[in-house]
């Protein structure tokens, strides 16, 4: 099965050149095209990529959307599968794609994304490894019961959907999301009985850190897109926020990690505050 690669690009000059050739030389796989779309940057994004003679579409900054411009790229594709791929991702192994896609093209799934590593020692490194561990499952609405709102966890920071499906489930329904578009298209695969698989194999190093105020806006976000989409509350998004702390609180304190323990409460409270901000505002100014 033919794979296209669509990954999209902003102020990405110290990413795109080890992204690419990283893209480039993936083995086990029949790669088609890699199709970055590059939001017009104040950076040297664009030299780079005439420089080194990479293909790209380029569009203006107010036509950007995180849902839109991947819609867009994956209906106009000619290919069996898209992997969505975002420009901060580090992928170290040549095998990285056909660990991603394997189970897609054994018909297994219609889904995948891949296992997520922090090279940070914060507070991501801990919700890494909750919500990407080292074994891999396939999960389908029959985990609706065990797994409630994780049923629909999924990631386009390197994810991958049979573009047929994509289409033939119409996307992101032109809707423009400025968060959580993966969510929002997991939860139509897995209602609609198809089934998607986490793959521990795929690995790809993501690594950010946050400020509190990028927390809450974030969150804010979030927020505002469980409110646009409150058929997923009864899933236990409250849950799984929870369930989610403690792991962290449990990590940090078992292997004394002062500093996450000492930004803990703050980091929480930032989270839990912009997503109860976001659902009683929504896109409302305060």
């Amino acid at each position: 099965m033919t794979i296209d690669i669509i990954c999209p690009l902003y102020n990405a000059e110290k990413y795109i050149l080890d992204l690419d050739k990283s893209f480039k030389k993936q083995k086990k796989v029949k790669l088609n095209k890699i199709i970055y779309i590059l939001t017009e940057s104040k950076d040297n994004t664009e030299k780079i990529l005439k420089e080194n003679n990479i293909d790209y579409k380029k569009i203006k900054k107010e036509d950007f959307s995180h849902s839109l411009i991947r819609e867009k790229a994956a209906f106009e594709s000619k290919a069996d599968i898209i992997c969505f791929v975002t420009q901060d991702v580090v992928i170290e192994s040549n095998l990285w794609l056909y660990e991603l896609v394997k189970n897609i093209i054994s018909k297994n799934c219609v889904a995948a994304f891949s296992r997520q590593i922090s090279k940070f020692n914060n507070i991501e490194k801990y919700t890494r490894e909750k919500n990407y561990p080292d074994k891999s499952r396939i999960v389908s609405k029959k985990d609706l019961k065990t797994l409630g709102l994780n049923t629909f966890f999924f990631s386009d920071a390197s994810g991958a959907i049979d573009r047929n499906i994509f289409v033939k489930l119409n996307g992101y329904d032109g809707k423009k999301l400025p968060i959580s578009e993966d969510m929002y298209f997991a939860y139509k695969i897995i209602m609609n009985n198809y089934k998607i698989s986490y793959e521990a194999d795929s690995i790809v190093y993501h690594s950010h850190n946050f400020s509190l105020k990028e927390l809450y806006d974030r969150y804010k976000l979030t927020g505002k897109f469980f409110k646009e989409n409150n058929y997923l509350d009864k899933y236990g998004t409250n849950k799984a926020g929870g369930s989610l702390a403690k792991y962290i609180l449990k990590r940090a304190l078992k292997e004394g990690n002062i500093k996450v323990l000492v930004r803990f409460p703050f980091d929480m409270g930032a989270r839990f505050i912009g997503m109860k901000v976001g659902k009683k505002y929504g896109g409302q100014k305060q």
